[in-house]
């Protein structure tokens, strides 16, 4: 288990998903380099790359952060006993990217290692990851897209690892309280550690370096679209759904909150503009209507 490479791996990606957004945006991303003292709750290092009012990305970030603490939060540990009491280190990429343009999804993306330590014991340790697409008007081919890539990177690894990764992403990214899902998933896995360290490390590493094949060409395909006020306004009106369910459901969220994490880099994926509506519904038969009735539907989009 080398930390070190692990760290490595983590900071490369951050670099090229960055460079890769930023050259197709034709601005760059602002990297704001972060340390926890060693007297805090959480201690670390960390890079938070923020790109606003761009020419596509309304705003976009990309963290990187690897930290470490004396004792594992109960959100972290009440689903595995065996930790609770352990020091911890916690490494990965997240990224959340909110386009101007309502024509072109919103995606998020994280790649991530938890390690558990205590005195005399072998360490306890996991992957987590995946990445989902939230469209605001979608389109089949983007759809099937996004989901095969995210089979190709996933399939060298096992057959059974796409379809059940999908399911466990559509029932990950589903918001109770609204009966409806974020958007139309991608795939998702967490607390995983059956591949043995080195190739449930490849297997995450595989999904970290797909993304940028899975969301940019949607991207080159759909930001030069028109769209209207209207279509602005629907899309910030949904942009509401995102935000609750990373304030109410996202383990990730909820894990750097409760445990001292940064929190202006926890939050760097809150959409910078959003709406509420009261007891709002689209009209039937509208394009918005079809998010609802066809889009944010579970279904096999490789069928």
């Amino acid at each position: 288990m080398d930390i070190n490479a692990l760290r490595e791996y983590f900071l490369d990606l951050q670099e090229r998903i960055t460079s890769a957004m930023g050259t197709l945006d034709g601005k760059s991303f602002f990297a704001d380099e972060w340390h926890k003292p060693e007297d805090s709750k959480l201690k670390g290092y960390g890079r938070t790359c923020i790109l606003d009012n761009g020419n596509i990305l309304e705003k976009g970030g990309v963290g990187f952060s690897h930290v470490r603490g004396d004792q594992m939060p109960p959100s972290a540990s009440h689903h595995r006993p065996e930790v609770a009491g352990r020091s911890f280190e916690a490494m990965g990429v997240s990224l959340v990217f909110h386009p101007n343009n309502p024509k072109v999804p919103t995606t998020h993306m994280n790649v991530r290692c938890f390690i558990a330590q205590a005195p005399d014991k072998e360490p306890v340790w996991w992957f987590g990851g995946g990445f989902d697409l939230t469209p605001y008007y979608g389109v089949d081919e983007d759809c099937k897209h996004f989901h095969q890539t995210a089979k190709n990177a996933l399939d060298p690894f096992g057959s059974e690892l796409y379809p059940r990764f999908k399911k466990w992403c559509d029932e990950y990214f589903y918001l109770k309280h609204r009966e409806e899902p974020r958007g139309i998933g991608g795939v998702f896995f967490d607390d995983f550690n059956e591949l043995g360290f080195e190739k449930s490390l490849a297997m995450t590493r595989a999904v970290g370096d797909a993304f940028i094949s899975a969301y940019l060409p949607i991207v080159k395909r759909r930001h030069q679209e028109s769209f209207t006020a209207a279509e602005k306004s629907f899309q910030e009106y949904r942009r509401g759904r995102y935000v609750e369910y990373n304030l109410i459901f996202d383990r990730g969220t909820i894990f750097g909150l409760h445990s001292g994490g940064r929190t202006e880099s926890i939050l760097m994926s809150m959409p910078p503009v959003v709406q509420w509506r009261y007891s709002w519904h689209p009209e039937p038969g509208t394009p918005e209507a079809k998010l609802y009735d066809y889009y944010l539907k579970p279904r096999d989009w490789l069928a």
